[in-house]
């Protein structure tokens, strides 16, 4: 074996190991792998006139089967499946999901998805006029006191799911802190509108106008005698 390798020229050598070399990726990038992800959904065609208020899945769980070349390009953030809602109706629209629409390179196949199906609900969009409530939180600087309060604007319009737009009355404004003021201000605060289906129709801020002011020397008991500095006091 050592003459066989004396023998051999060198680069003969870097030769087979190169076609080695190459054959080896070769085989791995052809080689079939699976990768699991989960694919976004989103959602396409809604009429203006609805509001989504519930979806049973926010994304499908795929695993695809191909080699490493063509499964390169598919992973998280590559793919999206695509539900059409043109044409629905209020209530729970029910769609199979079709992986086929997906567009996978060439190469690389769906082995199986989860769910098979997944549901939308639907409702009537509503719009309403409330008012707005509002607070001040915290104490002036001393000597000051809250005269008073007043929201702007003092009613806005929601948007949003019917049945929940129309059972509000009212939004409430996130408290104005009025620590250490020692004058009138107008602090913008947002609407506190909690949880559900519910939005501003318009984006436009929401102010608290404070008005602080000095807080009144105390009267004088009832019997007690108010007594006029002396000259000497005034003086000095």
């Amino acid at each position: 074996m050592a003459s066989l390798r004396s023998r051999l020229h060198p680069g003969l050598l870097v030769l087979a190991l190169a076609i080695a070399f190459l054959l080896w990726t070769v085989a791995h990038g052809t080689s079939p792998i699976e990768v699991v992800f989960d694919v976004p959904i989103e959602l396409h065609g809604l009429d203006e006139e609805l509001v989504v208020v519930g979806q049973s899945v926010d994304a499908v769980n795929l695993r695809v089967q191909g080699s490493r070349a063509a499964l390169r390009n598919v992973g998280p953030g590559r793919l999206t499946y695509r539900v059409d809602l043109v044409g629905s109706h209020p209530g729970r629209a029910i769609h199979e999901v079709l992986v086929s629409k997906l567009a996978l390179p060439s190469g690389a196949r769906p082995v199986s998805h989860s769910p098979t199906r997944l549901w939308v609900e639907l409702e009537e969009r509503g719009r309403k006029s409330v008012r707005v409530r509002a607070e001040a939180v915290g104490e002036p600087k001393e000597g000051y006191r809250v005269a008073g309060i007043e929201v702007i604007p003092k009613r806005v319009w929601l948007t949003g799911a019917r049945s929940q737009v129309l059972s509000l009355e009212e939004v409430v404004a996130e408290p104005a802190d009025v620590t250490g003021l020692d004058a009138d201000a107008e602090i913008e605060v947002p609407l506190l509108l909690g949880a559900g289906n519910v939005w501003l129709e318009e984006d436009a801020p929401v102010k608290i106008a404070v008005v602080i002011e000095p807080i009144p020397a105390p009267l004088p008991e009832e019997g007690e005698e108010l007594v006029a500095p002396t000259a000497q006091e005034v003086s000095s």
